[in-house]
């Protein structure tokens, strides 16, 4: 007999309205996890001062509507006048997917991979939500906006998740979404 058939990867969507710290929790799981591999999203907006530059895949419109012919996304969406999508995995055998990704872009994932895992994130306070989204740069405008979005996404978030978890402190929420995935990968 050969060697066994490598299993699927798993798939981990974190998602969350704007402001909750996603990016930094992702970060933290790869970093403390190397069975985990992060599908960096493209973007069409502009870079924010100080963003990393591996925050998104910044392309134009021209590109992103290119690889939207081509089915190169596993979700997209417009928000804001920009777009925003996930790439379709490809991941090295053995590790699992993270997907870091608003909450349409989760909905259409779901859809489509019914077995991925949604960890919704939500703040601690809309007061922190706001202080987060206004110490990355955000106009007063665009805060507002995704304030609103916020409001309105978190229902339905909620309504989609497999797990929910409040980002009031960095380390217990990194921790407590590795032990989720653990319980997950021993599931399986």
């Amino acid at each position: 007999m050969g060697p066994a058939p490598t299993p699927a990867p798993l798939i981990f969507i974190v998602s969350g309205p704007g402001g909750v710290g996603k990016g930094t929790i992702v970060n933290a799981l790869v970093e403390r996890d190397p069975r985990l591999w992060l599908s960096r999203s493209w973007t069409t907006r502009e870079q924010r001062p100080g963003e990393a530059d591996a925050a998104y895949v910044f392309t134009d419109r021209a590109a992103f509507e290119a690889r939207i012919a081509t089915g190169g996304f596993l979700e997209w969406t417009e928000f804001l006048g920009n777009y925003y999508g996930t790439p379709t995995p490809d991941p090295r055998a053995g590790r699992d997917v993270v997907l870091e990704i608003e909450v349409d872009g989760a909905r259409q994932v779901k859809a489509v991979h019914p077995e991925a895992i949604l960890i919704f994130v939500l703040p601690p306070s809309r007061d922190e939500q706001q202080r987060r989204l206004r110490g990355r740069g955000d106009s007063e405008h665009k805060v507002a906006e995704r304030l609103q979005k916020a409001l309105d996404e978190e229902p339905v978030g909620m309504a989609l998740a497999d797990h929910v978890v409040v980002n009031d402190d960095l380390e217990r929420t990194v921790q407590e979404m590795v032990d989720i995935i653990g319980r997950h990968r021993i599931s399986v």
